[in-house]
């Protein structure tokens, strides 16, 4: 099945800093590409792949499952980590959650974390039906496009599979036993008005994760896909201090990229 236009995934050969962005479930490279390009711009090697049944029609979706989504970001990882001398891991919602196991499972391997509205639980009564429910029921509705900005747009799926929407219940659950593994820095970025992950999300995140760098922001004037809304060109600029911070020679390779520009600039002009 051919890839929605838009939803291709996103490489970049830049420096030995590498960025590997993890989408969120149901959604597609699409929504983190402003971000992966933002690095990219700024000599970092970016990683943006597309999940196993993402970018395609939902139908897709319902063949795969957690295991296949994380096993995509995995390869990408150790890519990442023979090609680079840091790598940071980063993503919204499910993609958060892709990221926070990333960190558990390989640890120094990492050198920090971001996540954007992370995904911990899937909520309500749902959660408890989802079991016997996909059986029955093969989709619902979908949870693309909360975004407080009229001119954006998510591309993503207008449905839920139910089958998968089990599958990620499932991978909640691995992951939050697992949090106490996350030792790195970790930057968390979430809007306290998000209609598809609740602010209590992040909290039980913080709450479980065993890093002792950490800071957290607050998304004021976005919704859930923060990544294309109004606080988007804050979460680039946070993101890359904090890369900046850990891997000091980032800020160093930036600045004299600008120099360069500069200078071509000035000898074009002249």
């Amino acid at each position: 099945m051919p890839v929605l236009p838009g939803a291709e995934p996103f490489r970049h050969e830049g420096g030995e800093t590498g960025v590997l962005l993890c989408h969120g479930f149901t959604g597609s490279p699409q929504s983190l590409r402003p971000w992966a390009e933002y690095l990219a711009e700024r000599d970092l090697t970016v990683s943006l792949p597309l999940l196993p049944g993402h970018g395609t029609r939902w139908e897709d979706m319902q063949l795969t499952g957690w295991q296949d989504w994380y096993a995509e970001v995995d390869r990408e990882l150790r890519a990442l980590t023979e090609r680079c001398e840091r790598v940071f891991v980063a993503g919204l919602s499910m993609g958060g959650a892709l990221a926070l196991r990333l960190a558990a499972k390989h640890g120094d391997a990492i050198s920090g974390v971001m996540v954007v509205n992370p995904a911990n639980k899937v909520h309500g009564l749902a959660a408890y039906a989802l079991p016997v429910a996909r059986h029955f029921v093969r989709t619902t509705k979908g949870v693309a496009n909360d975004i407080a900005k009229e001119s954006s747009i998510e591309l993503g799926y207008d449905r839920v599979p139910l089958h998968a929407a089990h599958s990620l219940r499932r991978f909640f659950q691995v992951l939050d036993g697992e949090l106490p593994q996350v030792t790195q820095p970790l930057l968390v970025l979430h809007s306290p008005q998000d209609h598809v992950v609740p602010p209590v999300d992040s909290a039980r995140i913080l709450g479980r994760v065993s890093s002792t760098d950490v800071r957290e922001i607050l998304l004021e004037q976005s919704y859930h896909v923060a990544t294309l809304d109004h606080d988007a060109d804050r979460i680039f600029e946070e993101s890359l201090a904090f890369i900046g911070r850990l891997a000091p020679r980032v800020g160093k390779e930036t600045a004299d990229t600008g120099r360069t520009s500069e200078q071509e600039g000035t000898a074009a002009g002249g």
